[in-house]
């Protein structure tokens, strides 16, 4: 269409990626430096896409033989600010400087393959060895080693780089954000993920054992159609007014009757319990999740289990903070990732209607990273928000600038 070739494209959004670069360490890292949060809520989620099964060139192009629909999926780790929408962060689990040469030679060089996992050095990669011709002394059998060696060469025929474990981006993706932001109380809203979980509570050790992090673990019944949403909202609705007028609350406000509900509902509702041991004390998550009151139209009923200890937060607190469990912030920036980038577009439905077509993805998650990059700069700075005239960028609603900026601010700083 733009009549141009393949390397000025991919030329020119590698600069466009540099650009947003140098404007988030001028409006992003340095302002964050200068402001610190009380507390500061943050809701993270990851997306899913699969790799366009492009094999390299030279990798046999012709060979029917080869087929491996899912080996490349492909997980992006998102946070944003559950208040301001504003996105910290948005990594690709993928490492394009590292390949399966280099794989096969650190297997070599340390034995990788005789070790525990957790002694790997690459054990940050989905394919954490390269398999090697099994010895007498191993108890593998050599139809095992033949299959994960046909799985990794095939693997090979792909583009270069390795998979990354969504655990080990989010370790990085939780840890880079600490460093960015200042502050003293830290609350995460999740889905019921384990990667996420464990990243947190790796990263937010101290934090958490000085209770001034809390994680609220958000969960929903995805297979519920339109009308069974629908007709959780219009039933929460209802019963959220019918309990408003059994204890005569006069406000009419449907947030405001769900806080004083839970409120009522927290009082003999425990999500944690104190446990005694001969020699100590500790606290035990229950999983006792409470069903949140207030239902959206697009979601449907859901659940809300906090799997800190909030032992020593009032009941009016906790409810408050129960209150702003929601998934909206990632929500709208995957939205917006969806529909303005079209190689993480949902994937197409076949003409048979049994399975999916991949045609627009990418095949280098790359190029996925700097678009990312991209589209969460402009989403933070450039894309206003809200109703009548009080729509503000996430950058102004975090408090970063006073002021919406435009492409052109990104490109032309200098």
């Amino acid at each position: 269409m733009l009549e141009i070739g393949m390397k000025t494209y991919y030329t020119k959004l590698e600069w466009l990626y540099r650009c947003c670069l140098e404007f988030l360490d001028k409006h992003e890292t340095k302002g964050f430096q200068d402001k610190a949060f009380n507390e500061i809520w943050l809701n993270t989620d990851k997306m899913q896409y699969n790799l366009n099964n492009i094999r390299r060139k030279g990798k046999g192009s012709f060979d029917t033989s080869f087929t491996d629909d899912s080996a490349l999926q492909t997980h992006v780790v998102i946070t944003a600010d559950v208040h301001s929408r504003y996105v910290f962060r948005s990594d690709v689990a993928y490492d394009w400087d590292f390949d399966i040469e280099q794989l096969e030679e650190d297997t070599l060089l340390y034995r990788e393959d005789h070790l525990d996992s957790f002694c790997r050095k690459n054990d940050r990669f989905r394919l954490s060895y390269y398999p090697q011709e099994p010895t007498k002394e191993d108890d593998q059998t050599y139809p095992q080693y033949v299959e994960e060696l046909t799985k990794i060469k095939n693997r090979n025929k792909l583009i270069k780089g390795m998979h990354i474990n969504s655990t080990y981006t989010a370790f990085a993706h939780f840890w880079l954000i600490k460093q960015l932001v200042q502050a003293k109380e830290w609350r995460f809203v999740t889905d019921d993920d384990s990667s996420l979980a464990t990243a947190i509570y790796r990263v937010f050790s101290d934090d958490i054992r000085l209770y001034n992090a809390h994680h609220f673990v958000s969960k929903m019944d995805k297979t519920k159609s339109a009308k069974q949403k629908h007709e959780d909202y219009i039933e929460a609705k209802r019963f959220l007014t019918d309990w408003g007028n059994t204890y005569s609350y006069s406000t009419r406000s449907l947030y405001t009757l769900a806080e004083l509900y839970l409120q009522e509902r927290l009082q003999t509702h425990h999500f944690c319990e104190e446990v005694t041991f001969p020699h100590k004390r500790a606290v035990v998550w229950l999983n006792n999740p409470l069903e949140h009151p207030l239902c959206p139209k697009d979601k449907g009923s859901y659940t809300v289990d906090c799997r800190t200890d909030v032992s020593g937060l009032e009941v009016n607190e906790l409810a408050s903070a129960i209150m702003n469990v929601n998934d909206h912030a990632t929500n709208s920036f995957i939205q917006q990732i969806r529909r303005r980038i079209s190689i993480l577009e949902r994937p197409l439905v076949t003409a048979t209607g049994q399975g999916k077509s991949y045609i627009y993805a990418n095949f280098n998650p790359k190029y996925a990273q700097y678009a990312l990059t991209i589209l969460r700069t402009y989403y933070n700075f450039c894309l206003p928000f809200g109703r009548g005239d009080k729509k503000e960028t996430p950058a102004q609603r975090i408090g970063l600038t006073d002021k919406v900026f435009d492409m052109k601010d990104i490109i032309y700083m200098k």
